[in-house]
């Protein structure tokens, strides 16, 4: 059933950003001051949140599988202050983790204020510098929300200095430095100002964001040429392409002659077929929407995010929103791999270059440009898990393809090539320091800060600064070194000049000799080679992976191999064996664990390793041609 959409002045909206690092609470929040808002029964946010009492906010797939948020989302609540006035406070829920960024780039335009969330535990973070800095550079002023301070190991006055002496290294003014607290439990749905007189609501949180927030613009605003800045774009079979973003300057009204002007400043005349505010969870068809307020305009395609909304007659571009360049960057390629066709739908160079040119559309920290031959893709992302995303989702919608090992991007800085380097932070145990210490050496780290976050966690935290190549192949090695117990965050700091050359992979592969399924005897005989990748049963071919060497220098194996039937048997025998636990590859996993003349096969089914040539005669040529090349 479609909501009445409450209208208040634009002194009465508040458009807020939450902001923090991943992990620490957000999208929890957002779903508790929805349901404290009172717009919904338990039983219609437990259907919107999929039935599993999960989070509303998290309404993409793999963000409820992964517990993270992929996609900036936004939902407008009223609330009625102590005042007895009504306020429209709209919330922009934006993703925790580095490798999209992008995301809240472009989505803080739509914000006047943040909410900065910050763990009672561990503090500011990685990327809590990195969105902190992004909300500052837009002139945004942040409630600082300490959560989680019912954890034992709490240290919420602690964190409140921390946050303090993160924004004196950012430079903040001094009235950013003057920030309001608030102290918060987002799971369990309270907030307070003092930790002395605690609340069993969100009403503390509801009131400093009315309080402390400021109202979008000045009211005579709507008075002026029509301007409004898209920030989101969705799409429905019915109506195309919707764009959504912020009214900064005049009224959008429904069937309104406006014009559009894009990146490159061509302007074309479009009519709004139809005018969607934002109400809840849902979005109400209007009539006009007023400077300040948010809203999805359809109609307008095509219309790509950051292009501007103006008026007809004095069409005048808002600043286009600038985005961080990527920092990785990979092959894409068709799969010509024996299995190709056994899985997917889309297999041709054309529909994988289509599918990209989609998520340029709406992903703007994606770049594509052609590869080295007309079926491979240059795709360009800010981390592993930004490409790691795309690739799952191009999967599941049934593509197959092929990507390569990911390379930094380089950049040339007043004639010195430089790399990009990040910061990392690494949470251990006391007992595992050493080998921390001992495979960041090697990686050519340097150490920035070192300390305990409380004198009982038994815990060491760490900080250090690092070339982004290293990470690559880090995480399983780290969890591996501390069985288990290391946390790593990690986030872009900037570009200096290249370290030098790092480790390769110490260990070699297994790599198939024949195509067949895989046998219990076969593996069984090559037990003290290795750790396999494949179980008994499993479809293999020619050039494949199958498997870890124990040893460096990479192994050819047969693990198709068949018993002979013969009547000749031995007691026992066929009981006794030997076959190893197989290491499970997540995609992530195995696109930091390939070197450069190997591929990570994905389609809808299947996720494989292969050498990019598969017959063993033409690696052993091409490496030939390779060492004639260096001598």
């Amino acid at each position: 059933m479609a909501r009445s959409r409450i209208v208040v002045p634009p002194s009465h909206l508040r458009n807020v950003a939450i902001i923090a690092h991943v992990d620490h609470g957000k999208t929890t929040l957002v779903d508790k001051l929805v349901y404290q808002s009172g717009l919904y029964r338990n039983e219609e946010l437990d259907k919107l949140a999929g039935g599993q009492h999960g989070l509303i906010m998290d309404s993409n797939d793999l963000e409820r599988e992964r517990g993270i948020t992929i996609l900036a989302k936004n939902c407008a609540v009223a609330y009625q202050a102590a005042d007895g006035e009504t306020y429209r406070i709209n919330l922009i829920d934006t993703p925790g983790h580095a490798d999209f960024g992008g995301e809240v780039e472009r989505v803080l335009n739509m914000a006047s204020g943040t909410l900065l969330l910050v763990d009672a535990y561990e503090g500011p973070m990685p990327q809590t510098r990195f969105v902190l800095q992004k909300s500052l550079d837009r002139g945004l002023k942040p409630i600082v929300v300490v959560n989680k301070v019912d954890r034992p190991d709490s240290r919420p006055q602690e964190v409140v200095n921390e946050v303090f002496d993160l924004l004196v290294d950012l430079d903040a003014p001094d009235d950013v430095l003057d920030f309001q607290v608030i102290f918060a439990s987002a799971r369990d749905g309270w907030a307070t100002a003092d930790l002395a007189n605690p609340s069993s609501n969100l009403v503390p949180l509801f009131e400093a964001i009315v309080g402390h927030v400021p109202p979008p613009d000045k009211a005579d605003r709507a008075r002026e040429p029509l301007q409004f800045q898209v920030t989101s774009l969705d799409y429905s079979e019915f109506v195309g392409r919707i764009a959504i973003g912020r009214v900064h300057a005049g009224v959008i009204k429904k069937r309104q002659r406006v014009a559009v002007i894009d990146h490159l400043g061509e302007v074309t005349r479009k009519n709004v077929v139809q005018l969607l505010a934002f109400e809840g969870l849902e979005r109400v068809e209007v009539d006009e929407v007023a400077a300040g307020d948010l809203c999805a305009v359809v109609g307008m395609e095509p219309i790509e995010i950051g292009d501007t909304i103006a008026d007809a007659d004095e069409p005048h571009a808002l600043p286009h929103t600038r985005v961080d360049e990527p920092t990785l960057h990979m092959m894409f390629r068709v799969n010509d791999g024996p299995f190709s066709g056994r899985d997917g739908k889309f297999l041709t160079s054309r529909q994988i270059g289509e599918r990209l040119e989609r998520e340029l559309r709406s992903n703007v920290a994606l770049r594509v440009a052609p590869g080295p031959t007309q079926e491979q893709f240059r795709v360009s992302g800010r981390g592993m898990m930004h490409l790691g995303i795309l690739i799952e989702n191009m999967r599941r919608e049934g593509f197959e393809l092929c990507v390569g090992k990911p390379q930094v991007i380089y950049r040339e800085i007043d004639g010195v090539r430089c790399e990009p380097i990040e910061q990392l932070v690494v949470d251990c145990p006391d007992d595992c320091q050493s080998s921390v210490m001992a495979l960041l050496g090697d990686r050519r780290a340097e150490m920035v800060k070192m300390g305990h976050r409380s004198a009982t966690s038994g815990f060491i935290h760490m900080e250090f600064r690092i070339p982004a190549r290293s990470l690559m192949g880090l995480r399983s090695r780290m969890l591996n070194a501390t069985k288990g117990q290391a946390i790593m965050h990690h986030t872009l700091l900037g570009y200096e000049p290249v370290k030098g050359e790092l480790p390769k992979r110490q260990l070699g592969v297994l790599i198939s000799n024949e195509s067949g399924s895989a046998t219990a005897y076969s593996l069984d005989a090559l037990y003290d080679r290795g750790i396999f990748f494949v179980r008994p049963g499993e479809d293999c071919y020619l050039g494949q992976i199958v498997g870890e060497n124990c040893r460096a220098g990479d192994l050819v194996v047969n693990v198709v191999r068949g018993k002979q039937l013969t009547n000749v048997r031995a007691s026992g025998k066929d009981d006794n064996a030997k076959v190893r636990p197989v290491r499970e590859m997540s995609l992530e996993a195995c696109l930091e664990y390939i070197e450069d003349d190997e591929l990570v096969e994905i389609t809808p089914k299947n996720i494989r390793m292969r050498k990019a040539l598969l017959s063993e005669n033409d690696r052993k040529r091409e490496s030939r041609k390779a060492a004639a090349v260096e001598v």
